[in-house]
């Protein structure tokens, strides 16, 4: 199927306000990651000072993510219909308040398990609500010559605050206990701040009547507009390819980090390995994202892909020897570092080649099946761990990194033949 370049796209003298609105969606991204990062951390670390089960904090996680698989494909319909700005604040302005809650509770006293449950679960809800509609936004308030760029600012900033929130929410948990979520309530209010403030029409260009405006709409209806990011990428090429990459690369990274949880443990080693391997990832991922745009600004994304794909198989293989923290530290960092500049050459062609009235709903799919795909990674890891051993599951990753590295050796000069596709 052609790709249509210019369909989600916007001429840079469509933009006069295109560098302030960057800056601000990146501000209120990065702020809203950084909160979200250090309240995150230490959820679980009060749960369990209240006196909770492992399995009662477990729980509480199972249903803040389903509740982010269900709604995310349902807010992106009004965010592609339109009201992408009014979602994106209303979101972040109702996940203020849940914090600023909880905030209160905590700063009370014991808290009840009900209202820390509520609470989160309507933070959690906003959040899938302002991440689908945010989704498709960069095609909107950027030319389509800067998408790889802001796109790598953008995975710049999610990453620094990966490596900043859990030891800024660890921090200031050791000061008190409600400073965390305070700190969260900041983010999200600066982020509704922010995207209100941003000049550009968030509203893309319909190419054909708007069904929302129709009379006596069915939850049927609903539900197939919720789909039609779906179908586009069931019928497009090259999305079905960057949701198997996607997936498939996000599910075995995870599966890879919990076996060298597992393998550090059979060592004898302590967390402070493990801190270490999360610190070297973090900078890594973040070094990545941030030379990203030079690496791959004069090629296509399949002839980015090809070649990360297969660098990421000799890291991983390696993991299965490797016995010191040190080892597990720089080879989880290569990989960190090889993931970015592929994620950003993907995410720019997307942009390029979805329509701007299904953004919020294609980019919502891939995020979430990509997302569930990393919610089964631990207990499958886990269970291989058990069944077969640290050093078997591990070579199996990397064995599955090769068979992925193939198929988009075969598949992706197919889906590119014929489109058009071109270095930005």
């Amino acid at each position: 199927m052609a790709a249509r370049p210019a369909t989600a796209a916007a001429s840079a003298e469509s933009l006069p306000h295109a560098r302030r609105d960057v800056r601000l969606f990146w501000g209120a991204g990065t702020c809203d990651a950084l909160g979200s990062q250090a309240s995150g951390f230490v959820l679980p670390l009060l749960l369990l000072s209240l006196g909770r089960s492992p399995a009662e904090v477990g729980a509480l996680a199972g249903l803040s993510a389903a509740a982010t698989l269900v709604l995310g494909p349902l807010a992106a319909v009004p965010a592609d219909r339109g009201a992408r700005k009014q979602v994106m604040v209303g979101a972040a302005l109702v996940s203020a308040a849940a914090m600023a809650g909880v905030t209160v509770a905590v700063a009370a006293g014991p808290v009840p398990l009900a209202v820390l449950l509520a609470a989160v679960l309507v933070e959690r809800c906003a959040t899938a609500c302002y991440e689908a509609a945010s989704r498709g936004t960069v095609a909107l308030v950027c030319p389509p010559e800067a998408h790889r760029r802001v796109l790598s600012r953008l995975e710049a900033g999610e990453r620094g605050a990966l490596v900043v929130g859990p030891a800024l929410g660890g921090l200031l948990f050791s000061v008190g206990a409600w400073l965390p979520f305070l700190v969260d309530a900041l983010s999200y209010a600066a982020a509704a701040g922010g995207i209100h403030a941003m000049r550009a029409d968030l509203s893309p260009r319909q190419e054909q009547p708007s069904p929302a405006a129709t009379p006596h709409r069915t939850w049927r209806a609903l539900v197939s507009e919720a789909g039609a990011g779906l179908a586009l990428i069931r019928r497009e090429p090259f999305l079905r390819l960057a949701l198997v990459w996607i997936s498939a690369v996000n599910a075995l990274l995870v599966a890879l980090y919990y076996t060298t949880v597992f393998a550090l443990q059979d060592h004898g080693r302590g967390a402070a390995p493990l801190g270490l391997v999360l610190a070297s990832a973090g900078a890594a991922g973040l070094a990545g994202a941030l030379a990203a745009p030079r690496l791959v600004r004069r090629h296509s994304a399949a002839r980015v892909l090809v070649p990360v794909s297969w660098l990421l198989v000799p890291p991983a293989a390696a993991l299965a020897t490797a016995r010191e923290a040190w080892q597990f530290a720089l080879l989880f960092g290569l990989l960190s570092f090889l993931t970015p500049p592929a994620t950003v050459a993907l995410q720019a062609r997307i942009l390029q080649i979805t329509p701007p009235g299904l953004q919020a709903r294609t980019g919502t799919v891939l995020a979430t099946t990509s997302g569930a795909a990393a919610a089964l990674a631990p207990a499958l890891a886990g269970l291989s761990a058990d069944r077969t051993g640290v050093v078997a599951t591990l070579t199996g990753c990397a064995v599955l990194l090769a068979a992925l590295a193939l198929y988009v050796t075969c598949a992706a000069p197919a889906v590119t033949r014929g489109t058009g596709e071109e270095p930005v």
